[in-house]
């Protein structure tokens, strides 16, 4: 090779090495937040985050934990940002996480954040159980409101109710999980097999049910409170009801994956997860965020759930996830979803 080769060789090796430096960093992130909220995370955590890029994986909250599980040994993504705490709980036992002390974790509730001094995880938001009623619906089928989860067991609204499968869904999974607490364990099996009789069919998706109700497709879809006042400001003739015996609440968190080659970019996702900037965009659809003090009211949210939520107990809730969802998919999925 003559001397001009080797001289453009090397400015090329140079030009490559400057293109590698500079080039940014390319995160994916494993989510169950609802899609029509992703573009708007990713592009104010992007524009303070020029040098890194969100690749999303998106799915519901089974479907992601058990994609995770799966990959354990050979993990394929970098951070886990907006994913059920219970699932976070069973990959922490299970030595999946990174732990983390993101900037500003003092500032968090502390039922938002692991409690191990350096944290393995921490909560961004909470969303609350709540059952959609379609009042124009309800009334073509001759249907009275229910009040409790238990009003839901009378013979009226057999066919009439939709609900989340809790192996693929994490509203779902609240639901099934807080049954099981609020009727204790025996109860709430029975209360669930009464109410297994009046069930349409159960959907892959916790938002899918108050999504159907508002349609006009079902009367009564168990989901979650945060769908139902979305839908319900969009014109959806929906009444939001509490039910009486106190509802399941679940907190979306974030983790980083042990293994990940883009700590630092993933440390900093984290930090962003947690920002003040953060919670208020989460505010916009939750009423519950992990920093007290910062939500303002949702529009058409019940004033009277969040002192509803129930005294959920997490650590139980993910140390018996796999025997509670083999139970129940025993005595019920047969009015599942196709998938």
């Amino acid at each position: 090779m003559n001397l001009k080769s080797r001289i453009a060789v090397s400015f090329a090796a140079v030009a490559m090495s400057t293109t590698a430096l500079f080039a940014g960093t390319e995160l994916t992130v494993y989510t169950a937040i609802e899609a029509e909220d992703l573009p708007r995370y990713a592009a104010t955590f992007e524009a303070a985050n020029p040098d890194i890029t969100i690749n999303w994986v998106r799915d519901s909250t089974g479907v992601i934990t058990a994609k995770l599980l799966a990959e354990r040994d050979n993990p394929q993504a970098d951070v886990v940002w907006g994913l059920a705490g219970t699932s976070l709980l069973l990959m922490k036992s299970e030595g999946m996480l990174e732990p983390y002390a993101p900037a500003g974790a003092d500032k968090l509730d502390p039922k938002f954040i692991d409690s191990d001094t350096t944290p393995s995880w921490v909560g961004m938001d909470a969303w609350v159980a709540a059952v959609c009623y379609n009042t124009v619906e309800a009334e073509k089928a001759g249907l009275t409101p229910p009040s409790s989860w238990k009003d839901l067991l009378d013979p009226q609204y057999a066919g009439h109710i939709i609900m989340p499968n809790p192996n693929s869904s994490g509203t779902g999974f609240l639901d099934v999980s807080s049954w099981l607490q609020i009727f204790g364990e025996d109860g709430g099996w029975d209360y669930m097999d009464g109410l297994h009789a009046n069930i349409a069919r159960y959907t892959h998706s916790g938002s899918k049910p108050c999504k159907l109700a508002a349609a006009g497709e079902i009367p009564i879809g168990i989901s979650f409170a945060f769908r139902g006042a979305k839908s319900k400001a969009a014109g959806a003739p929906l009444e939001i009801i509490v039910p009486t015996e106190g509802v399941g609440w679940e907190m979306e968190a974030t983790a980083i994956i042990a293994g990940t080659a883009n700590e630092e970019a993933a440390q900093k996702l984290v930090d962003f997860t947690i920002s003040m900037e953060a919670m208020e965009m989460y505010n916009k659809g939750y009423a519950v965020v992990a920093i007290p003090g910062v939500a303002k009211p949702v529009e058409h949210f019940p004033d009277t759930l969040l002192g509803a939520m129930i005294n959920n107990d997490f650590e139980w809730a993910a140390n018996n996830r796999a025997t509670i969802l083999g139970e129940w998919q025993k005595r019920y999925d047969g009015k599942s979803d196709p998938k």
